[in-house]
């Protein structure tokens, strides 16, 4: 999401944010060392969860972002030649606007337009991007995170098989989602991407 925007509606979230899940964490069950380790490349899922903000009517305007194939790719090398190209194109030539600016509404999550868009718009573009490269949609999930200035933020997720890695419009390089420092709150469910998800998990969580 664009810093503008990130500053504004982070100061008005993060006190909210770090009481639900300092709420949450003292109810999560511990796991071993060994699980901890076997699981760390790839995101748990804690439970059902609400859409978020904007988000509402997201698979009625783009069936495609909430539609699952069936299928399952083992994305190898070749393939993630195609989605460094593809991340590194949308954050070269989408400009950072915020939806406030763009439609004057907090938030709404849309392709980005002539003008840009911003964090989720970026994940938007750059999962239909890579549907149509032949990955399947339930491997490209949108989830919203916490950045590591806890600020409000939004990334798209490659379920490669092996891991997860994160394609973020804040920098060109893929990451292992457990690497971004990012505290994950939110994801599409791989098993039905028009639901949501919470994983609370990375960043504020560190051993989750």
């Amino acid at each position: 999401m664009e810093h503008q925007r990130a500053r504004t509606w982070g100061r008005r979230l993060g006190i909210t944010w770090l009481a639900f899940v300092a709420g949450i964490s003292a109810t999560m069950p511990a796991l071993s060392i060994d699980a901890r380790r076997s699981e760390a490349q790839l995101i748990a899922f804690r439970g059902e969860a609400h859409a978020p903000p904007g988000a509402a009517a997201l698979c009625d305007t783009y069936a495609w972002a909430c539609m699952r194939s069936g299928k399952q790719m083992l994305i190898g090398e070749d393939t993630l030649s195609v989605v460094r190209a593809i991340n590194s194109r949308a954050n070269r030539s989408i400009r950072p606007v915020t939806d406030v600016q763009q439609y004057r509404v907090a938030e709404r999550w849309s392709l980005p337009t002539a003008r840009g868009g911003d964090c989720e718009d970026y994940a938007l573009y750059k999962k239909q991007a890579l549907i149509k490269a032949g990955i399947p949609a339930e491997q490209l999930l949108i989830a919203t995170v916490l950045d590591r200035k806890r600020q409000s933020h939004a990334v798209l997720v490659l379920r490669t098989g092996a891991q997860d890695l994160v394609l973020d419009n804040m920098t060109n390089r893929i990451l292992s989602w457990e690497k971004t420092g990012y505290t994950f709150l939110r994801l599409q469910d791989p098993r039905q991407p028009s639901r949501w998800v919470s994983v609370l998990a990375g960043g504020m969580f560190p051993d989750s």
